[in-house]
């Protein structure tokens, strides 16, 4: 399969330029939730009344059209019992958006599915969710844990979704139905990168990730395997390249493990997480990782100039810290002559006084 620019770029460090988009993670409505999402964001956007047992407030604004019926919509959210703030569910932690089907989904995702439906590409949102289309009077004791007649929240974002006509379900695929929707989701991912548009590829990428699933990698082995991983590994890692540019660098680096798991000797996602380790400080694992690339692809200009630069950056600390320590100890030795020499006078005074003292008390008593 043919590399995409991305990969290509990666390559060249005089081919790659910064690109720069506005707003591309602003929460226009509030704050999202907790870094850890331990806790519902506070949202202060207008309330949008959808039906009578869900509302929603805008999080972050998205683009283009809304989903119809029976479109396969790909996901990530967070769950919330409403009254106890007790979170019960977490897609983001697992790094796996979840599909879901409209017109197709189980009974408790009822009120969720009346929000996705209301939601478009890129946007996310905070849900109302009556326990009536929720988890109902009583609540679910396995997985997840939800007390009876619990009334919901659910901070979602809708990564995308493909229409009745262009798809299925995931689950109604065939193997080669699923990598060739991913590979397509990966080259438009890779069309909108070379417009500067970082989100809306980012979609691409992690609708593409969804095709590939861990219960669907597990099914494969041999060239089936291989057919997968070579679309899966690159959305990773051009995920890891527009984080890294976004300067959202710990999730950048998550990428490159991914890859790095199925792939350790894969020089470019060393080669990815070296930058973003640097760009944290963490000079000593980025030079690490940076070298290990080098080792897999020795002729690559682009490690070269990272490693020349981090050279460069400790050189210049060491002299920096070099012309600091002088300056301290120098001034040390500075001062420690002067007291000296001032020791040395005092020693003569205290002496000529002594001997003058002998002197006339001789004289006195030769005198009695």
């Amino acid at each position: 399969m043919d590399e995409s620019p991305l990969e290509q770029q990666s390559q060249s460090h005089e081919e790659e330029n910064e690109i720069v988009t506005e707003g591309s993670s602003a929460f226009v409505h509030g704050e999202p939730s907790s870094q850890d999402g331990s806790v519902p964001p506070n949202v202060d956007s207008q309330v949008e009344v959808l039906d009578e047992k869900v509302s929603k407030q805008i999080i972050k604004e998205g683009h283009g059209s809304k989903p119809s019926k029976y479109s396969t919509c790909f996901l990530h959210y967070r769950a919330w019992t409403k009254h106890t703030q007790h979170k019960f569910e977490d897609t983001w932690q697992e790094q796996q958006p979840i599909e879901l089907v409209l017109g197709k989904e189980k009974k408790e995702m009822t009120g969720l599915a009346i929000g996705v439906a209301s939601m478009k590409s890129g946007e996310r949102a905070l849900l109302h969710i009556g326990w009536e289309l929720g988890y109902g009077k009583d609540g679910n004791f396995s997985f997840p844990n939800v007390p009876p007649m619990a009334d919901l929240l659910y901070e979602v974002e809708v990564i995308g979704f493909d229409e009745t006509k262009e798809g299925k379900a995931r689950s109604d695929m065939t193997v080669e139905e699923r990598i060739g929707a991913a590979d397509r989701r990966k080259m438009d991912g890779n069309n909108l990168f070379k417009e500067d548009k970082l989100e809306e590829a980012m979609q691409q990428y992690e609708m593409a990730i969804a095709y590939m699933g861990d219960d669907f990698m597990f099914q494969l082995y041999g060239k089936y395997q291989d057919m997968a991983l070579a679309v899966k590994n690159p959305c990773h890692l051009n995920m890891a390249a527009c984080l890294i540019k976004m300067k959202r660098y710990d999730e950048a680096i998550g990428h490159c493990n991914t890859v790095l798991t199925e792939e350790e000797k894969n020089p470019k996602a060393l080669f990815r997480r070296g930058k973003a380790k640097a760009e944290l400080g963490q000079m000593d694992s980025a030079r690490e990782d940076f070298r290990k690339a080098q080792k897999y692809a020795p002729d690559d200009n682009a490690i070269r100039r990272e490693l020349r630069v981090i050279a460069e950056q400790e050189k210049a600390v060491y002299q920096k810290q070099k012309e600091m320590y002088k300056g301290i100890f120098g001034g040390r030795d500075e001062s420690g002559g002067k007291a000296k020499s001032r020791n040395w006078l005092v020693m003569l005074w205290q002496w000529l006084l002594s001997l003058f003292s002998r002197i006339f008390g001789r004289n006195r008593v030769k005198a009695e």
